[in-house]
């Protein structure tokens, strides 16, 4: 696409789509920025209203990256429709994988959820997948950042609630341009602000949720920053360092890695 994406206003209300903002503004260690109107990040797509619809279309957008799995899918719905902007669906593991545990985190009884998610259970299944996501996954995470450098910006990625999944996409693209590492995790943390988390549904006539239960879903809807560090403990300890994860681990050479900052970054 060839029109200049606007750049966003941070306090544009999008009625059905959660945690939407604009990463850039984002320093690096070398004194650059990330350039605004260049990379988004949000939740799901799926409940779009017209007006959200409009507004995302007037981005000039390129490509929607979508780490949601097929359940995910199932649950909320395809995304909406952005004429001229190409959808890339790349499943990414979910903290919460798995039907079982998706049926027992909204329909399961106290009991159940304080045997499944109760001490510390919650938090330790977020740091595993966490950790497993970077591990695992670093042939998805280099096609996106290739697919970037090339021809894919400006670009939106989200997951369900655009704070995991995506978050750790976000974080890598960040890290593979040299961002600060404490602006990765401030950027990271805003999905914690509550006009942006996750609305829990829970089955039953109550729309009010027990706060005991609140407590221990909390875990898996809150960005918490013992995540991120597992995320990065996980770089470290695998490949022994962030350069070496970089050009070994996601196949990124000097030249990608240039095209990746000529897209991102200011000058």
């Amino acid at each position: 696409m060839t029109q200049t994406p606007q750049v966003p206003q941070e306090q544009f209300d999008l009625a059905g789509v959660r945690n939407f903002r604009d990463v850039g503004g984002l320093p690096t260690v070398d004194g650059r920025r990330v350039r605004h109107g260049r990379l988004f990040r949000s939740g799901h797509l799926a409940h779009a209203t017209e007006a959200d619809a409009a507004y995302l279309s007037g981005l000039g957008l390129h490509t929607v990256f979508d780490f949601r799995n097929s359940g995910d899918i199932r649950i909320e719905g395809p995304d909406v429709a952005l004429p001229g902007v190409r959808n890339v669906n790349i499943p990414l593991t979910d903290p919460a994988d798995g039907a079982e545990f998706w049926a027992m985190v909204r329909d399961g009884e106290l009991d159940q959820l304080r045997v499944l998610l109760g001490d510390g259970k919650a938090a330790a299944r977020m740091v595993a997948t966490y950790r497993h996501i970077i591990t695992t996954r670093t042939e998805d995470h280099s096609r996106v950042l290739h697919s970037l450098a090339e021809d894919s910006v400006p670009a939106l990625m989200h997951c369900a609630a655009g704070k995991d999944r995506a978050g750790l996409s976000i974080a890598v693209t960040l890290l593979a341009v040299g961002v600060e590492r404490d602006a990765i995790e401030a950027d990271y943390l805003k999905s914690n602000e509550p006009h942006r988390r996750y609305k829990v549904r829970r089955s039953g006539p109550s729309p009010v949720m027990p706060p005991e239960v609140e407590e221990l879903l909390s875990p898996l809807f809150g960005a918490d920053s013992d995540y991120l560090a597992a995320a990065f403990d996980a770089i470290e300890s695998t490949w022994g360092s962030t350069e070496t994860y970089l050009t070994e681990g996601l196949g990124l050479t000097p030249a990608t890695r240039e095209k990746l900052r000529a897209q991102l970054l200011t000058d």
